[in-house]
């Protein structure tokens, strides 16, 4: 699966090479929608230049990324328009909302499943976990972001059905690797 679950983005080499290897062609042909919704509060505004940062540092070419703030539904399939899905953080309650009740909940996961990749941050990154009710249901546990060094997650290999939290810090990733979970740094 093409998910890359982050505290802050593409916020160390490691994170932003695994990234890389989830495109499906040469990041200046990568189509990328950029979805800001959760910044609903001035702290969260404030990190959407540092985001959309992350896909032009990365090769995506600005004129290949569309925001979309999930106001309003979105026709079709993602996967024949787009080739990543990039989810800001901010409000994890309100961007949940807004994905189940517009009818993007299905689309995001059929883009999944059909190979889309796709980044969170933050918030981003909690929607797929059991720490929401209504949640997307990808990550069987609950995730905490932005932690303590002295309080998140160890780096290594875990089940895919795991039910303990996981604390992720903000130099950290999770990525999806067959049957297990890899937290990377």
């Amino acid at each position: 699966m093409n998910l890359l679950l982050t505290s802050c983005g593409l916020e160390t080499e490691a994170i932003e090479a695994r990234f890389l290897e989830m495109l499906p062609k040469d990041p200046a042909e990568i189509r990328a929608m950029f979805i800001p919704t959760a910044a609903i509060d001035p702290d969260a505004v404030e990190v959407l230049p540092k985001c959309l940062h992350d896909l032009l540092k990365c090769g995506i070419r600005r004129e290949n990324i569309q925001v979309y703030d999930l106001h309003e539904p979105i026709e079709g399939a993602l996967a024949s328009c787009w080739d990543v899905v990039y989810l800001c953080g901010g409000n994890t309650e309100y961007l949940l909302k807004r994905i189940n009740q517009g009818g993007f909940r299905e689309q995001l996961l059929a883009f999944l499943s059909e190979g889309g990749a796709v980044l969170g941050v933050s918030a981003g990154s909690m929607i797929f976990s059991a720490s929401l009710p209504e949640n997307l249901g990808v990550l069987q546990c609950p995730l905490d972001v932005h932690c303590q060094e002295d309080l998140r997650e160890k780096p290594g290999r875990y089940p895919l059905g795991r039910r303990e939290k996981i604390r992720l810090g903000n130099r950290q990733g999770i990525a999806f690797c067959g049957d297990a979970l890899v937290v990377f740094e």
